[in-house]
């Protein structure tokens, strides 16, 4: 890691350094505009609820009701939505995703409508929701069109660093929004855990609290870094006709977490439903059982929400690596694993496999999702203090694939350079 950073500032990579500057440029932006508020609102003083992982995820742009409140949320969602289609649901979508590059090319402009207008519709629910039934309906028009707006930004600026700057435009964003509050957590831990005015025993009491939170944040991002970078190796021979029927080998890496956060963001829009029914209807009975048992903050709100987290996490995985379709692939192209048959043998043994790492990768999600909330319970700091939560399976998640792709840059120049000075 330090080699590949150390040749960083080297003068042969002098492009790539420039990329990574236009990234932290773009980036600083969007931080900016993060405290920039819609004109004529206010902070937001409820209880946000489930809407705090979006929150989280937009440096707290939403609860500063800033022109990113949003974020990139409806593009994420849209994102999602256009993954399922294409799994033979509408057959214009499949065909789409077999074309090639041109298809992608159409299925990404598509996403990106369909993203505006979900911001659209979030922003005037939004709005609707928390400035209350006090404003006007060209108010809360106003509201939904700069919200759409800053969403559409953040979309432009997320392509831009994407073809001129380094990594995933959209990731990072979302990156920089969590990593933005976690100098105000770290703060907020010290002030409330650190108290100067009583005894010299109290005081460091207080030092020894913060100091042994600050070690079980990082314990707990080791352990995310560990699960990310876990995985299930399963070995492919494929018979090799060029070296007269000799066998290549390879292997197909599993994913403890295939799914990554989608089951925890499914989960909790999914538990969002009742509560955001709830502000509209004003029923008191009905908001009583929302609040009571379709909560993830109670008892049986949270078995619920970590059984639909297992359920999106198997939905999501099958779907997204289909046993069926890549043992069929395996077939056509001579390859097999290892004393198992090809064809509906092959797709068995992946299932197997499948189901029982994607056991171990949904259970940590559920650790994870449910840190926050038993640390709420179990301590009496704010809420802007927390450990765990899936905005960390997130960071980790990009600043590998970031890391990654920095290296194979790095690498693939000095390849080159070596490849020129041998000719």
């Amino acid at each position: 890691m330090f080699s590949t950073m150390k040749q960083l500032f080297t003068k042969s990579n002098k492009d790539l350094r420039h990329r990574i500057y236009f990234t932290l440029g773009a980036l600083a932006i969007f931080i900016l505009g993060i405290n920039i508020r819609v004109p004529g609102t206010e902070d937001l003083t409820s209880n946000l609820g489930f809407l705090d992982l979006i929150n989280a995820m937009g440096g707290g742009a939403l609860k500063r009701f800033s022109i990113f409140a949003l974020g990139v949320m409806p593009y994420i969602t849209a994102s999602i939505i256009m993954q399922l289609l294409q799994m033979d649901i509408i057959p214009y979508f499949s065909e789409l995703s077999k074309q090639g590059h041109t298809g992608r090319q159409k299925i990404s402009r598509i996403t990106r409508y369909m993203g505006i207008l979900f911001a659209f519709i979030e922003g005037y629910a939004f709005a609707f929701a928390f400035i209350g039934k006090s404003a006007t309906p060209m108010e809360y028009l106003y509201i939904a069109i700069v919200l759409t707006a800053g969403t559409a930004f953040l979309l432009w600026l997320g392509d831009q660093i994407s073809q001129k700057g380094i990594g995933n435009g959209v990731s990072l964003i979302i990156m920089a929004g969590i990593i933005a509050t976690l100098p105000q957590m770290f703060i907020d831990a010290f002030t409330n855990l650190v108290t100067f005015t009583g005894s010299t025993q109290a005081i460091a009491l207080g030092i020894i609290k913060f100091i042994l939170f600050v070690i079980v944040y990082f314990a707990i991002v080791i352990g995310v870094i560990f699960v990310e970078q876990a995985e299930r190796r399963i070995p492919i021979q494929y018979a090799n006709k060029s070296t007269y029927g000799s066998e290549a080998s390879s292997f197909m890496p599993l994913k403890l977490n295939s799914a990554n956060v989608i089951p925890v963001i499914f989960a909790s829009s999914l538990m969002s439903l009742p509560g955001i029914i709830a502000r509209f209807v004003k029923n008191d009975t009905f908001t009583l059982i929302a609040e009571k048992y379709l909560n993830y903050t109670t008892i049986v709100g949270f078995i619920l929400y970590a059984l639909l987290i297992f359920f999106f996490a198997y939905f999501y995985t099958f779907i997204q690596l289909k046993p069926d379709e890549f043992a069929k692939n395996l077939q056509e192209n001579g390859g097999y694993i290892p004393g198992v048959r090809p064809g509906e043998e092959t797709s068995n043994y992946l299932t197997k496999v499948l189901s029982r790492i994607t056991v171990v990768g949904a259970f940590f999600l559920v650790v994870l999702a449910g840190l926050p909330i038993l640390f709420s319970k179990l301590t009496s700091l704010p809420t802007s203090v927390s450990i765990g939560g899936t905005g960390l399976l997130i960071v980790v998640g990009v600043a590998l694939e970031t890391y990654k792709q920095l290296e194979s840059s790095v690498l693939a120049r000095n390849y080159r350079r070596s490849y020129k000075r041998s000719r």
